[in-house]
């Protein structure tokens, strides 16, 4: 076991060096060493957000597990917030990620991947990010980047400004910033409208059904992640999956390159990436705008066809 001091925390570190991603080597350790590295970066897009807890112990080649409610035994500095979920669920308290030692101490509970809340502690009733999770049926990428371009063209003639992430596993996300003003139906009911103009528009090529066997080929416009209590994949996570791929944010414009994946960026070769460019979602949120401005001009929209 040895310790590691981030700020005034002392972390214990064990098992560094066992193997959590076999076809690519890479470490508990080198897992640690990435969430320390990637966390000012990565801080801003989930600090103060309800986390779930996607871990592995003995590594990708083992059976995980999600986590929710925070161990009893985690340490008294690692920030929670406890949400009520209400019916059978109850009150869940989750953790929250709001520092370097946070995101360390995480990675060597072997936590690999966080899936991030679209509100934050302040406002946890009201999301301030509109999400669609573009599903594909295949492994051919190029539908999907047409189809996140028809839903940034879409969420900007809406008045917002849309990002883009590839997820690190098979699709991508195009997010939009809110004001945190709307409840979670209302943004959810708001972007299934939206999803569903958006299948009427090109009904051969995307589809709001739910159901696989009725998706005939289509990219799925999944918009159920806008839903009080669920989650999706924070920016610069790493998925449990050979490789160790990682949810990049990109630049629109990357979606030209052929070469960008869901799954290029990685371990590897992502750190290189944030020297080279940057965020591209650094500051996303001067951009937010009113909910109640984008359901009237999506109520037009829908009204022109």
């Amino acid at each position: 076991m040895t310790e590691r001091k981030i700020g005034r925390y002392t972390i214990d570190l064990s098992n560094a060096d066992k193997v959590y991603f076999p076809d690519a080597k890479f470490t508990k350790g080198d897992l640690v060493d990435y969430y320390e590295q990637i966390a000012d970066t990565m801080l801003p897009h989930i600090k103060g957000r309800p986390l779930t807890l996607h871990r592995f112990p003995d590594g990708i080649g083992k059976s995980g597990f999600f986590q929710q409610n925070r161990s009893d035994h985690y340490p008294d500095w690692l920030d929670e917030l406890a949400v009520d979920h209400g019916g059978n669920t109850g009150e869940v308290r989750h953790v929250l990620a709001n520092h370097k030692a946070a995101l360390v101490y995480l990675a060597d509970q072997g936590v690999i991947t966080l899936h991030r809340w679209l509100s934050e502690q302040a406002n946890i009733e009201k999301p301030d990010t509109l999400i669609f999770d573009l599903d594909p049926p295949g492994e051919d990428f190029g539908p999907v980047r047409e189809a996140a371009r028809w839903v940034a063209e879409a969420m900007r003639e809406l008045g917002m400004t849309p990002y883009v992430m590839t997820t690190g596993s098979k699709g991508v996300h195009v997010v939009a910033p809110l004001r945190p003003e709307a409840g979670f139906d209302s943004v959810r009911d708001m972007a299934q409208e939206l999803a569903r103009w958006l299948a009427d528009q090109h009904p051969d090529e995307l589809t709001t059904e739910q159901r696989k066997n009725k998706r005939k080929g289509r990219i799925y416009l999944d918009v159920m992640r806008n839903a009080f209590g669920q989650t999706a994949v924070a920016p610069y996570a790493v998925r449990a999956k050979p490789g160790a791929p990682i949810a990049t944010p990109l630049e629109w414009e990357e979606l030209d390159d052929k070469a960008v994946k869901p799954q290029t960026f990685d371990l590897e070769n992502i750190m290189k990436r944030v020297e080279d460019r940057g965020d591209p979602w650094s500051g996303m949120q001067r951009h937010a705008v009113k909910p109640g401005n984008v359901a009237e001009a999506l109520k037009k929209l829908s009204t022109n066809g």
